[in-house]
């Protein structure tokens, strides 16, 4: 246990050598703050994909031509009302609903937008829950509805889509066609989402009858305990429906349970590649402040030489040094972790104010405690080898050192 003495001793070493105590503290709290950063944006996504997860998504499944999110707008890989019945005939399907989509043209107070139009079942709306879309003003649609359309969030802010927010009964042209708003959904956190406009799948087909339409997205509604067998019954039939051979399907069935652990183990590689990076940093500043302590111990051998002659023991010396090494982390950390969250919350609200809502930070207790501690101990660890040097030196050779 170090002596109160031996803190303010401490203490007004470091304070007399404050250059190099700053620096060391630099070192130390830039690493501390990058990694602070990365986790909160990265617990904050690990939370957002743990929402999604636990929603009305999880007992869904999505069948899209192969080729990702994109290749819903591939026009080669045509899916039908054949196909929805085919999927709607596997046993623990509850239900199955296409979705057509489109980039549109739309025009509203002499502005002139490009963005994608979405077609949903309002008798059969299970689109609506894949993303958890929830309706912030207006009504959903109705089947009967012509020349109606949902809007997304963004549309209701000024100079955000258009100069003005649009409001409900609000006439907008698409692709040259007036229609009139009846809703606005609730906003989904980026820009593309918040700006998709939505119409009911009949007037879609009537919309666009001079095409032969095809769906972008088919979604089936399933029983979760048996989502893998579903999973694997589902691509059977459409195999057989559109007569494929195994491993030849142009069409990608999956869960959206398998979707989101194929996201989660991709933010794992980056945020550990990051942090990683980061733990780099600090293991540099590691060294730097070992550095430090032993050119301290090299200046003060002289101290350490009376301080012995006046009956200090190596442990109380080996303690002071240990103490400086252990406060200058200690001090890194606190502005490390502070530094950090300034950062990040800074960030989660520029990228809220962008349209980017889904990316914020999360910000946990254990953080700034854990944060702090790891940083004292990586500056106690850096100077033990100093302090047990300091702690040898003999006092008699010490007091004749030049």
């Amino acid at each position: 246990m170090i002596s109160s003495e031996s803190v303010k001793y401490s203490l007004r070493n470091l304070k007399q050598r404050k250059a190099r105590s700053f620096f060391t503290l630099l070192s130390i709290f830039i690493g501390i703050t990058t990694i602070f950063i990365f986790l909160s944006f990265g617990l904050g996504l690990y939370n957002y994909v743990e929402e999604l997860s636990s929603g009305s998504s999880a007992d869904k499944i999505l069948i899209q031509p192969k080729g990702g999110a994109l290749a819903m707008l591939d026009t080669s890989v045509k899916f039908d009302d054949n196909d929805l019945r085919a999927i709607g005939r596997v046993p623990g399907v509850k239900e199955v609903a296409g979705s057509y989509f489109k980039a549109i043209e739309v025009e509203s107070q002499d502005k002139r937008i490009y963005t994608l139009i979405m077609s949903y079942d309002p008798k059969t709306p299970i689109m609506m829950d894949v993303a958890n879309i929830g309706l912030e003003q207006g009504r959903w649609l109705k089947s009967s509805d012509e020349k109606k359309v949902i809007l997304g969030y963004n549309y209701l802010l000024d100079d955000k889509i258009f100069p003005n927010g649009l409001r409900l009964n609000n006439q907008i042209e698409i692709n040259g066609v007036d229609f009139r708003v009846v809703g606005f959904v609730e906003e989904v956190g980026n820009p593309q989402d918040d700006a998709q406009i939505y119409i009911t799948n009949e007037y879609m087909e009537e919309f666009y009858s001079n095409e032969t339409l095809s769906y972008g997205w088919m979604v089936a509604k399933v029983d979760l305990n048996n989502i893998d067998e579903i999973v694997e019954k589902i691509e059977k039939a459409l195999r057989n429906h559109r007569d494929q051979e195994e491993g030849k399907e142009d069409f990608a069935v999956q869960s959206f349970t398998d979707m989101i652990e194929g996201y989660s183990s991709a933010l794992d590689i980056v945020i550990g590649f990051v942090v990683l990076i980061a733990l780099i940093s600090v293991v540099v500043s590691a060294v730097n402040t070992a550095n430090t302590m032993v050119t301290s111990v090299i200046e003060r051998i002289k101290e350490i030489g009376i301080i012995k002659s006046i009956g200090a023991r190596n442990s109380s010396v080996f303690s002071i040094f240990l103490f400086e090494s252990g406060f200058l982390g200690f001090v890194a950390g606190v502005i490390g972790v502070l530094l950090g969250w300034g950062i990040s919350y800074s960030g989660g609200v520029i990228l809220d104010r962008l349209g980017y809502g889904f990316l914020q930070p999360s910000f946990s207790i254990w953080f700034f405690i854990g944060l702090v501690l790891f940083a004292t101990l990586t500056g106690a660890i850096s100077g033990v080898w100093p302090a047990v040097r300091a702690s040898k030196i003999n006092p008699v050779d010490a007091l004749r050192y030049e």
